[in-house]
């Protein structure tokens, strides 16, 4: 333990010095699990909205004064004032806290969520305030109050009290720090883009005899790619299967985005297979990633490939696959090979998939319109009008094609289309 003391303490000194940007916590706290979907249409936040910020707790007192604290919109209210007026999310939080201390609350998550609205506000003196007045109504503090308090910290950018509270847990025998409170740290760290710091965090936390667990892996591998030490990502990606922990899809996306920037497109087809033949699941942001790869370097062959191990491994995964044909599809058409931009599409259609973006149909129009094969455009719009609905833009495009060759009859026909579809 007092190993990982003298560690951090060298982080906080290091640390110190410029402005950091912490903490984009990843726990979600709720004092009532209140939908928030229409919340311009909630009236208790109108009427906050509406009133000045010195009646504020009194309409609180008229409104919701006979619920208990547990019951409280807290989270809903605090988050939709905070865009519009951050001191009044502010008094909305003093508000309920006065009232805990009132009715004698003793509930330590209640507290520990309080707190942690704080740092989302980024007021730190009110979430020690909220800790400092809990103390002393009898409610002893413990490491989950804590570690909100040293989230609200971070995230206000005060690592020094961030730091002294770690300090005041370690000396603690009923409070010690636990694996979340590291991975705090490790994550503020991470966001902040202060690699060195973050490493000795995470050697504190095995240090203090805490277990690697996937959120922690998340962090620290996002923090490496994210400051470009692609080569201690990988190491970190290798101790997490070592370890058998499964990486999450936010992993395996941060993965391929560190290899797509090194532009390594062979390690990251690998990776992406390696995570097909894992069964892994694998998101439309991946494949985006690689096919833009493939297509950076011209590799539509590899493309190919890469579709036929999908369709045999993931055969289900429909989202990906159109992403594949899409990609296919965008490159034959850059390049002008109508037969197999023709072959790649009818494949496509013929597997229950369509276009997923208005900007590869227009691709593959510019190919026929640069090739002047406006019969065999005839045939592809008509094969498309049963899946796939053309956009405006799409539309204007081919307008503009054929007033500029010439063929009027077709402008007339397409204007008719536009006005069926509402779009002229």
């Amino acid at each position: 333990m007092a190993i990982a003391i003298r560690v951090l303490s060298t982080v906080r000194k290091s640390c110190c010095i410029g402005s950091l940007h912490f903490l984009r916590n990843s726990r979600h706290f709720f004092f009532c699990k209140q939908s928030s979907s229409n919340s311009k249409s909630n009236p208790l936040l109108l009427k906050l909205l509406q009133v000045p910020d010195s009646r504020i707790k009194t309409t609180l007192d008229h409104e919701i004064s006979s619920l208990r604290p547990s019951q409280l919109p807290c989270h809903f209210l605090v988050t939709s004032l905070a865009s519009s007026s951050s001191n009044k999310a502010h008094l909305v939080l003093e508000w309920v806290l006065e009232k805990m201390l009132k009715e004698n609350e003793r509930d330590h998550n209640l507290f520990s969520e309080l707190i942690f609205l704080c740092g989302k506000l980024q007021n730190v003196q009110l979430g020690i305030r909220v800790f400092t007045s809990m103390e002393a109504n009898g409610v002893k503090p413990t490491s989950l109050v804590f570690n909100s308090l040293i989230s609200a910290c971070l995230s206000s950018h005060d690592i020094v009290t961030a730091f002294s509270l770690f300090e005041i847990m370690e000396s603690s025998d009923s409070c010690k720090p636990d694996f979340h409170t590291y991975n705090i740290f490790i994550s503020a760290f991470s966001n902040s883009g202060n690699v060195d710091a973050m490493l000795a965090c995470y050697s504190a936390k095995k240090t203090a005899g805490h277990g690697p667990d996937l959120r922690m892996f998340e962090y620290l591998i996002s923090g490496c790619v994210n400051s470009k030490n692609f080569e201690i990502a990988d190491r970190f990606f290798e101790e997490m299967i070592i370890s058998e922990i499964i990486p999450s899809v936010s992993i395996l996306e941060t993965m391929l985005k560190g290899l797509c920037k090194q532009k390594n497109l062979g390690r990251a087809e690998e990776f992406f297979k390696f995570v097909l033949d894992k069964r892994w699941d694998i998101n439309e942001n991946m494949a985006e990633k690689l096919v833009a790869l493939y297509h950076e370097q011209g590799r539509v062959e590899m493309m190919e490939e890469l579709l036929e191990t999908m369709i045999s491994h993931c055969p289900k995964t429909t989202g990906v696959l159109s992403r594949i044909h899409c990609g296919i599809v965008r490159m034959y058409a850059m390049l002008d090979r109508l037969d197999d931009v023709e072959f790649a599409v009818g494949r496509m259609l013929k597997q229950g998939l369509s276009f997923t973006s208005p900007d590869d149909v227009e691709k593959v129009i510019c190919s026929y319109f640069r090739r002047e094969a406006y019969d065999r455009l005839d045939i592809f719009l008509e094969c498309l009008k049963s899946v796939y609905v053309l956009t405006k833009s799409t539309y204007d495009l081919l307008v503009s094609g054929y007033r500029r060759v010439g063929l009027p009859e077709k402008v007339d026909s397409v204007l008719e289309d536009m006005k069926l579809a509402g779009l002229a």
